[in-house]
């Protein structure tokens, strides 16, 4: 095969990667646009949630949690696929080494964690938002095992937002910890004790802030899948371009060739 022949297959190649790359970006970039109206949607919902606690706890203050918890267990949102950049990377720079227990969720994340001490356990996560409340629905019943098992009643999330640079720190349990600052009004009339209305309250409240801050994560991770895509796209086509250049040259070399081979055969003929 001639060098002309191989760039033009490498080409081909290279054509193909690029349209798998750019159909990558388009789903990203739809993702992008679903994930900000669950956003918008879940937003609302967790300051619902909030607002229904400070209420309550203006006439059940003693249920509140004031005082912070003596262990805390660390919850790592990192990426199920790859394709975005530093983003796995910097979540397991942001881990404090203070030897909490960490749950882990991502299977890129996972596979840099399998070996770590402190993973108390590791889980897939999702790839589209559709894909949250099964990822939830084996989550939370971990903390749940943590909490009993370990007493680690605190729980802080570590994970990545659009707009904000570095890694978020999230202390999401225990919740509603400010006192509030509402006057009181009237008492609600519950159909529950009130210990068990906020235990309820508050497992609501956890599954809520976890939908808005997975969400959250995968609109973040789909940017920078985006932006890196982006990048690697254009370095694609300038790699293209130069390929096609030399594809180029060497077809006229060839051409001048056949030329000369042409003119000699011409020659010949003539001297004849």
């Amino acid at each position: 095969m001639s060098r002309r022949h191989e760039l033009e297959q490498r080409l081909r190649k290279l054509g193909e990667i690029g349209e798998i790359m750019r159909s990558m970006k388009n789903l990203a970039l739809m993702e992008t646009r679903k994930l900000s109206r669950y956003l918008d949607i879940q937003g609302e919902s967790v300051l619902m949630i909030e607002a229904a606690a400070e209420d309550f706890l203006l006439f059940h203050p003693q249920l509140a949690f004031f005082t912070p918890p003596a262990k805390h267990a660390l919850l790592v949102i990192g990426a199920e696929r790859g394709f975005c950049g530093d983003f796995n990377e910097e979540l397991l720079q942001a881990l404090d080494g203070s030897g909490s227990p960490i749950l882990g969720v991502g299977g890129k994340l996972c596979s840099r964690l399998e070996k770590h001490p402190a993973v108390a356990g590791l889980f897939d996560g999702p790839t589209v938002g559709e894909d949250v409340p099964r990822t939830l629905n084996r989550l939370v019943p971990a903390i749940r095992h943590l909490q009993d098992a370990q007493d680690c009643q605190g729980l802080t999330v570590l994970h990545h937002r659009s707009g904000v640079e570095g890694v978020v720190r999230k202390p999401l349990l225990p919740p509603f910890t400010q006192k509030p600052v509402s006057s009181p009004r009237h008492p609600h009339l519950l159909n529950l004790e009130p210990g068990q209305f906020f235990a309820e309250l508050v497992h609501h409240y956890l599954f809520a802030a976890l939908h808005e801050i997975f969400y959250t994560s995968l609109m973040s991770e789909n940017q920078r899948r985006i932006q890196h895509l982006e990048g690697a796209i254009q370095r694609l086509e300038e790699k293209n371009e130069d390929l096609a250049r030399k594809s180029r040259t060497l077809r006229q070399e060839e051409i001048t060739e056949e030329i000369e081979v042409i003119l000699l055969s011409v020659e010949g003929v003539v001297q004849r």
